[in-house]
């Protein structure tokens, strides 16, 4: 018998925790919306970032070849072993996400995708390590808080537009799936939430030589978003010879704001300063 969210919850009297920022789904279109958005086949082994109940986690069973769920909250522990033993592909991990070595998941897996609907108060910093960490992730299809959603997928000269969009961009190709209301949620959160999907490129979008300098440039240059790039780059300690060099060699106007610039402009930037060090 399939039971829905609120059947299940009210089964165990699961006790909702605000500090893990739970709220799981009750939208069967949002489920469905959320697999074939991340284009889930019987090839693919699922990395589930909290399943809650298991809602989405059937879902992605019936289709793929493994999911391997990573769940915090060890009072969902019993429910979600309960609800899915029916499954030999399903495997569970009581792990906080952000401490797991997913190397160790992945194992020989080939096509690796991560789906989850992700609590908003870790969206960045899980995104972050899935990102600069190396795992071989094909996609990452994640249902996040709308604002966060738009930042990650914004383009120069946008309110929007930040550090973290440069670097979600600079490993892959973003798309979003589609806009998810309040109402498909409980307990309701108070803001709206989008599904987004991240496909993770080959290789970095552009070639830098200085990775971290790269990243420390463009964080300087969103800290303060009204400064010019001059003032920005300034605060990074650079002498005033090298950054004039700098920005004349790459064309750049040292009185646009860094909000103005694209990735490609960036890398140049960085490499150009990275070359007068």
């Amino acid at each position: 018998m399939d039971n829905t969210t609120q059947q299940i919850v009210n089964k165990y009297n699961f006790k909702f925790s605000k500090s893990l920022g739970q709220n799981f789904l009750i939208d069967d279109q949002v489920l469905r919306d959320i697999v074939t958005g991340a284009e889930v086949n019987n090839d693919d082994f699922i990395i589930e970032i909290g399943p809650g109940v298991g809602t989405l986690t059937k879902e992605l069973l019936q289709v793929a070849k493994k999911v391997c769920a990573i769940e915090l909250d060890k009072d969902l522990i019993p429910i979600l072993n309960e609800e899915l033993k029916e499954f030999e592909n399903f495997e569970l991990v009581n792990k906080d996400a952000l401490k797991v070595n997913f190397d160790e998941i992945i194992g020989e897996e080939k096509s690796v995708k991560l789906v989850a609907n992700l609590p908003y108060y870790v969206t960045t910093p899980i995104i972050v390590k899935l990102l600069t960490e190396g795992y071989k992730f094909k996609s990452l299809t994640i249902m996040i808080q709308k604002e966060v959603a738009e930042r990650i997928d914004a383009k120069p000269s946008t309110k929007e537009y930040g550090a973290l969009s440069l670097l979600v961009q600079y490993y892959c190709d973003t798309e979003l799936v589609r806009k998810v209301s309040p109402s498909s949620f409980i307990p309701r959160p108070k803001v709206d939430s989008s599904v987004i999907r991240l496909n993770k490129l080959d290789g970095p979008r552009v070639k830098v030589d200085d990775e971290k300098l790269f990243f420390k440039i463009i964080r300087a240059s969103f800290n303060m978003r009204r400064k010019t790039l001059w003032n920005a780059l300034k605060s990074l300690g650079f002498s005033k010879d090298l950054l004039e060099n700098a920005l004349q060699e790459c064309d750049i106007d040292p009185k646009r704001r860094g909000e103005t610039l694209s990735i490609y402009e960036f890398a140049n930037l960085s490499n150009c300063i990275h070359r007068y060090k």
